[in-house]
């Protein structure tokens, strides 16, 4: 049933969830701004990558109290926020996956590259609890190296579905125009 309304209404979706990841970004950008600072130049995601122990207690020590309570409205937002952007991502394979992908073998890829937004969505909740516990005080670097290895993979792993939605969207309209 889900899915026979999610097939009726895709354009409908997409634009609701367009609306809803840019509205997110606009929240986390905002956030972001009280964040940067010369120890923490690219803000929340200075300190997603910060590998060292030492270097998060440095970006933490940058901040005043607003921008440490920013950075906890960012990190409990963010779980909001990703699933903005799994959904949209998905939804955005979907409709790529459709056009592109066929028989049982594309099957099994529309399952995988529909499932990659919401595994990095995973990696993010992991990241942000390593990040909200270095906020709180535990600067164990533990938590510093969990932070960085989860925030790479998920990185890594929305740069791809990413390029995927580009290169298949890019091969869409190749597509169309051999076809008028």
């Amino acid at each position: 049933m889900f899915y026979q309304y999610v097939s009726k209404n895709k354009a409908k979706i997409t634009l609701i969830l367009f609306i809803l990841l840019v509205t997110g970004i606009a929240v986390m950008r905002y956030l972001d701004s009280f964040l940067t600072t010369e120890m923490v130049p690219n803000g929340i995601v200075s300190f997603e990558l910060a590998k060292e122990s030492s270097v998060s207690a440095a970006m933490i020590g940058s901040w005043d109290i607003q921008a440490k309570a920013a950075a906890g409205i960012s990190l409990g937002f963010d779980y909001l926020f990703m699933l903005f952007y799994a959904s949209f991502l998905a939804m955005l394979v979907l409709r790529v996956n459709e056009r592109l992908l066929s028989g049982p073998a594309g099957k099994r890829w529309n399952k995988l590259l529909i499932s990659a937004p919401f595994i990095a969505a995973f990696f993010d909740m992991i990241e942000n609890v390593a990040l909200i516990r270095l906020l709180l005080g535990d600067l164990q670097q533990t938590w510093s190296l969990m932070a960085f290895y989860a925030a790479t993979i998920k990185f890594t792993i929305l740069f791809i579905v990413i390029v995927y939605i580009l290169f298949g969207g890019v091969i869409l309209i190749f597509k169309r125009k051999n076809q008028v």
